[in-house]
C-alpha cells in the first residue's frame, strides 16, 4: 500500500489489520503512530530459517553516488502530515529493494511513525527479516493511530501492542515533529511544546511503559539526528530534542544493561522523507536538499533499514549506549 492510500499502516502488503475509510491525513490529524509486529511459531520459524539458507541474498554492487536520484528537486509543498505517494521523486522505503536474512525470527516490534519515512522503512525491513512463508502463514501486524503528545495514549499503545502480540522485544522510537523556523522570535510556545512533547516526552513515556514488559535480549532504538551534533539555525527546537535523545540513549543504556536490555540510537543526516515537504523549508533549500553531503544526495529511507535490523538483532549484542550515523559521508556522529 502507498502512504497516500487509505490506511495508516506501517507496512501494508503483508499486514492483517482491517481497512479504514479515512485518509491518512484525516486519521493522523495530530501525530500518527504505526505499530508493526511480526510473530512466528517454532515450526514456521524453522521453515523460514531453512528457506533463508536455501535462498541466499543476492549481492549487488552499486555506486552509492548514483544509486538514487540526486538534487535538484522540483518545488513541492504538502500540508502536514505529508504523503510519500505525492512526493517527487517518491522515497524508497525498501518495498521492493530490501531483502531479509532471517535475523529477527519471532521478534515482536513496536515502531512509532511507521506509516512513512524512516519508520516505514524499518517496519518493512523487520517484516522481510521474518522471510519466506510469512505471508502465506499469516504474520500479525496492526496499526494504531493516535496522539503521542498524550501520556495516556503512549501507555495504552505499549500495553495494547504487548497484549495483541504476546510480548514486546523491540521498541523503535521514531516518530518526530520538525518545523523550520528562521528566528527564535517566530517560534511560538505552542509549536515549541508540540515538538518537545512529540520528540522527548513521547520517547520517555513509551520507553517507561515498555521496559517492564521487555525480557533480557530486548532492544530499544531511538531515531536521533545529526542535528544533535551540528544543529541548523532554523531547527532550534528540533535540534534540542535530538541532542536530548542522544543523552537519553546513553544514560538509559547504563540503567538497563544489568537487565540485559540494549539501548542504541541512529542519527540520520538528510533523508528524503515526507518530513521534508511539510516542514516549511524554503524552495531553494528543498531543491538542493542533501546536495551538501559528500555523496551529493539525500539518503533514502531504505538505506537505513539494514542498520535498524542489525541493531535489533543478536549480532550486535555488545552494542549498547551507542549512536550510529547515516549521513552520506558527513562524518556524524
Amino acid at each position: 500500500m502507498n502512504p497516500g492510500e487509505t490506511r495508516p499502516d506501517s507496512t501494508s502488503a503483508e499486514q492483517t489489520a482491517p481497512a479504514s475509510t479515512s485518509s491518512r491525513r484525516q486519521v493522523l490529524g495530530k501525530i500518527g503512530v504505526g505499530l508493526f509486529a511480526a510473530t512466528t511459531g517454532p515450526a514456521l520459524a524453522q521453515a523460514q530459517q531453512t528457506a533463508a539458507v536455501r535462498a541466499p541474498i543476492q549481492s549487488v554492487k552499486r555506486d552509492p553516488v548514483t544509486q538514487y536520484v540526486r538534487p535538484p528537486f522540483r518545488p513541492q509543498r504538502q500540508p502536514w502530515p505529508a504523503l510519500a505517494g505525492q512526493m517527487s521523486p517518491r522515497p524508497d522505503h525498501g518495498e521492493t529493494s530490501y531483502q531479509g536474512s532471517g535475523r529477527l525470527l519471532g521478534r515482536k516490534a513496536l515502531i512509532t511513525g511507521g506509516d512513512s519515512g524512516i519508520g516505514r522503512a524499518a517496519a518493512i525491513a523487520y517484516a522481510r527479516e521474518v522471510v519466506a512463508l510469512i505471508r502465506a502463514a499469516g504474520r500479525k501486524a496492526v496499526a494504531i493511530p493516535g496522539d503521542l503528545r498524550s501520556e495516556a495514549f503512549c501507555v495504552r499503545l505499549v500495553a495494547e501492542s504487548a497484549r495483541q502480540l504476546g510480548g514486546l522485544d523491540i521498541l523503535v522510537n521514531n516518530a518526530a515533529r520538525q518545523q523550520n523556523t528562521e528566528s527564535i522570535l517566530d517560534l511560538t510556545t505552542e509549536n515549541f511544546d508540540w515538538t518537545m512533547k512529540t520528540n522527548i516526552y513521547a520517547t520517555f513515556w513509551l520507553t517507561k511503559a515498555a521496559v517492564p514488559l521487555m525480557p533480557p535480549g530486548a532492544v530499544i532504538i531511538t531515531t536521533a539526528s545529526v542535528q544533535a551534533y551540528d544543529p541548523a539555525a532554523n531547527l532550534l527546537d528540533y535540534a534540542q530534542t535530538k541532542a536530548a535523545q542522544v543523552a537519553f540513549t546513553k544514560s538509559l543504556a547504563k540503567q538497563l544493561a544489568p537487565r540485559g536490555i540494549r539501548v542504541n540510537a541512529v542519527a540520520p543526516g538528510p533523508f528524503w522523507t515526507p518530513l521534508q515537504v511539510c516542514s516549511n523549508q524554503k524552495d531553494e533549500a528543498l531543491a538542493q536538499f542533501g546536495a551538501q553531503t559528500p555523496l551529493g544526495r539525500p539518503g533514502q529511507p531504505a538505506e537505513l533499514a539494514a542498520l535498524y535490523v542489525a541493531l535489533a538483532s543478536q549480532e550486535t549484542s555488545d552494542s549498547t549506549g551507542q549512536v550510529f550515523g547515516g549521513s552520506g559521508g558527513a562524518g556524524f556522529p
